[in-house]
């Protein structure tokens, strides 16, 4: 829903709702990342590649809506928040977008199979990165509110309580990274190099989500904050 604030009737509709719109689009993105790597683990190589075309198609409509938004972004925005902030958001979740198509290439590209120890401890790591995209693409979802309120009153601090939601699933994040490369560690010698190597490249890809989603939160963090 755009904001309701009478200046953007005088001065052009408000890019919040397209870069909602956008971030909803990511999130779709990453979130068929769940029946990806559950194709993969069950060695269901079409229904993987089937879900990887998908991931790919939601990445370039992503694409597509961060072009369109770009283009027709006014050179002065009658926003409390400056033109420079909205690009630096959609940067941030095109990052998320475009690292999800990375991760189903590669691992279609290279038919990687993963570890039965791992795979347990990978799927509750990649569920609490989801976690952690959703919460953002929740953040970015109260935008109208917030420049409604004029950023004072309860909207600042549910935007608040939301960023701290986040950071705390990012924490995990990191504490099961921690844990999945340790698990690789021990594999080491029971597994090709190149193999292993690309299956430290997966982890720090699939953390590389959180990361992005933890940015946003501190994007929006820096708004509040001005």
């Amino acid at each position: 829903m755009a904001p309701m604030n009478p200046i953007f009737n005088l001065f052009g509709r408000s890019p919040i709702n397209p870069l909602q719109k956008h971030m909803a689009k990511v999130a779709e993105c990453v979130q068929c990342l769940q029946s990806f790597f559950s194709a993969v683990f069950a060695n269901e190589w079409d229904k993987a590649r089937e879900v990887q075309k998908q991931i790919a198609t939601l990445e370039n409509v992503a694409d597509e809506l961060k072009r369109d938004l770009r283009i027709n972004l006014p050179k002065s925005l009658f926003l409390p928040v400056s033109r420079t902030d909205i690009l630096t958001i959609i940067t941030l979740q095109d990052r998320i977008a475009n690292k999800t198509k990375d991760i189903a290439g590669i691992i279609i590209g290279r038919h990687m199979e993963f570890p039965d120890s791992i795979v347990n401890i990978y799927n509750d790591f990649l569920m609490r990165t989801l976690d952690a995209v959703e919460q953002a693409k929740k953040a970015i979802n109260e935008l109208n509110e917030l420049f409604e309120s004029g950023f004072q009153g309860n909207e600042v601090g549910i935007i608040n309580a939301m960023i701290i939601e986040l950071d705390a699933i990012e924490h995990d994040t990191d504490q099961q990274q921690i844990q999945i490369r340790s698990e690789l560690f021990k594999l080491e010698e029971n597994l090709a190099p190149v193999h292993i190597m690309f299956l430290y490249k997966i982890m720090d890809w699939t953390g590389e989500l959180a990361d992005h989603a933890h940015s946003l939160g501190g994007q929006l963090q820096v708004l509040l904050a001005r």
